[in-house]
Formats: C-alpha cells, sequence, structure tokens
C-alpha cells in the first residue's frame, strides 16, 4: 500500500481510514502525569507501526487520552484498539509501579469502554448532498 496525503492506495482500494479514540482510565482516576502520559505517547506509536498504522496526535489529562490515528483499511479498529489499551497498560504498570498500583482497580488501567470515530474528508452535509444528487439507473 502506497500513502500519499493521507489516503492509501492500494491494488484495488483508495481510502482514507482516520479514526479519533478516547480512551478513560479505570473509574476515572487520575493516575498519570506529564512524565506517563509522553511513556505511554511512545509506547502507543509503536504498536501503531507494528499495525502499518500512524499515530498523528496524542493528548490528554491524568484520566483520559485522545489519539488520533491513521490506519491501514484492512486493520479492524478493534484489534488496534485492543493492542493500543493492552500494551502501554502492562508497560507503564512495570514502569511507574508506585504511581499506579495505588489507583488502578483490578490490575486494569483502562476502562474497557472506548469512544471511536471516524474523521476527516467532507461534513456530513455535503456527502449527504452529493449522494442525494446522484443520477439514478431509469
Amino acid at each position: 500500500m502506497d500513502q500519499e496525503n493521507d489516503h492509501t492506495h492500494g491494488r484495488h482500494i483508495v481510502s482514507a481510514p482516520l479514526v479519533h479514540m478516547v480512551f478513560v482510565t479505570e473509574c476515572r482516576r487520575r493516575v498519570r502525569n506529564d512524565e506517563m502520559l509522553r511513556r505511554c505517547e511512545e509506547i502507543m506509536r509503536k504498536v501503531c507501526e507494528d499495525f502499518e498504522a500512524e499515530l498523528k496526535e496524542c493528548n490528554g489529562e491524568c484520566d483520559h487520552v485522545h489519539l488520533l490515528v491513521h490506519h491501514p483499511p484492512e486493520v479492524a479498529v478493534s484489534k488496534l484498539v485492543n493492542s493500543l489499551k493492552d500494551v502501554p497498560s502492562r508497560r507503564i504498570r512495570q514502569e511507574f509501579t508506585g504511581r499506579t498500583d495505588r489507583a488502578i482497580m483490578h490490575g486494569h488501567l483502562w476502562s474497557p469502554s472506548y469512544f471511536s470515530a471516524s474523521c476527516g474528508g467532507a461534513p456530513l452535509a455535503i456527502i449527504r448532498q452529493y449522494i442525494e444528487q446522484q443520477k439514478r439507473p431509469l
């Protein structure tokens, strides 16, 4: 696959799979500091590379993180999310044992829930208008 301007080009596909994700800590506990967030971002970048995805943006607060990820169309968002939550959780717990042990419930850093939405491209109203204006076959 060739990537040009956020569009992935393959033999039979052109796509722009860009997704906004939000992960919150277990019970919204305020466990992360700036150092942990920086390390979490490093780990998440590596996870994305393993999926041939790109972490475009990453930021957050002490109880949640926002990600903007460009991923190959054959990668299921749910699989990517599982790895983006699991790998950093294990590593952060190992590297920041004193800080995380007190706050983490049942050994989990992240809540099992997450938010994800595809993004980019034209606004929904423009896409609807474009579809409505298609000439139906007679």
